[in-house]
């Protein structure tokens, strides 16, 4: 019972370097148990081969490396609109746009208060408390309340003079401050819950506004791209 305990403990990978040699020793003292035995019954050196090719093929492949296991994440793109090289633009929570749910879908354009209005930003989708990034380099230029009657729904601006570009996201508890200077990808507050404001089933997201320098905004799915990356584990 102890000496199971004990190998239990061991790491896996020593676990298995042990089968390993194991095996290759079994195979080993198969095959002079063999290779003696060829003499006293006439075996050829080709069936003696033969009788030992199992278990030679067994060890080799105990042996091989294992492939490394491949893993498909989704990561998104901003665009360089300045030529630098570098991403001008990020994706605040790092999720997928709000699907169609009890209040609407969250893409741009999509249709408000019945047909009455388009939706002027892209919302994505957040939880509750997460950390919300900056989605473009510059200054905030204000903290504000995204409705009258919700206080505690807020968005930050933040300004960029130099591309011309001025960003809201909305529905975060401010962690940032009027005149701060923020770097693309830059904590600028947490995610607010919406179960309150919207009950019966709207998604908790944030809400993203660009607007270009003619000040009107456009799609964020334009300067924010969703693209799948294979990569291998370990």
């Amino acid at each position: 019972m102890t000496r199971a305990l004990a190998l239990h403990a061991v790491h896996p990978a020593r676990v298995r370097l042990f089968q390993t040699w194991l095996t290759l020793g079994a195979a080993v003292l198969v095959a002079t148990l063999l290779h003696a035995g060829a003499h006293a019954t006439g075996w050829t050196s080709a069936s003696l081969g033969k009788a030992a090719a199992p278990m030679v093929k067994a060890v080799n492949a105990r042996l091989a490396p294992r492939p490394a296991a491949v893993k498909t994440v989704l990561v998104w793109h901003g665009a360089d609109i300045d030529g630098d090289g570098e991403a001008d633009f990020a994706n605040p929570t790092g999720a997928a746009p709000r699907v169609h749910d009890a209040y609407g879908e969250g893409r741009f354009g999509a249709s408000r208060d019945g047909g009455v209005r388009d939706h002027e930003g892209v919302d994505y989708a957040a939880t509750s408390g997460q950390e919300v990034v900056a989605p473009i380099s510059g200054f905030v230029t204000k903290i504000g309340q995204a409705y009258a009657d919700h206080p505690d729904l807020r968005f930050v601006e933040i300004t960029n003079p130099a591309l011309g570009h001025v960003a809201r996201v909305f529905y975060v508890d401010p962690t940032v401050e009027v005149g701060q200077t923020v770097r693309l990808g830059d904590p600028v507050g947490q995610a607010h819950s919406l179960q309150a404001a919207y009950p019966g089933g709207m998604t908790d997201h944030v809400h993203l506004e660009i607007m270009g320098p003619d000040q009107r905004r456009f799609d964020a799915g334009r300067v924010i791209v969703a693209r799948y990356r294979t990569t291998r584990a370990g």
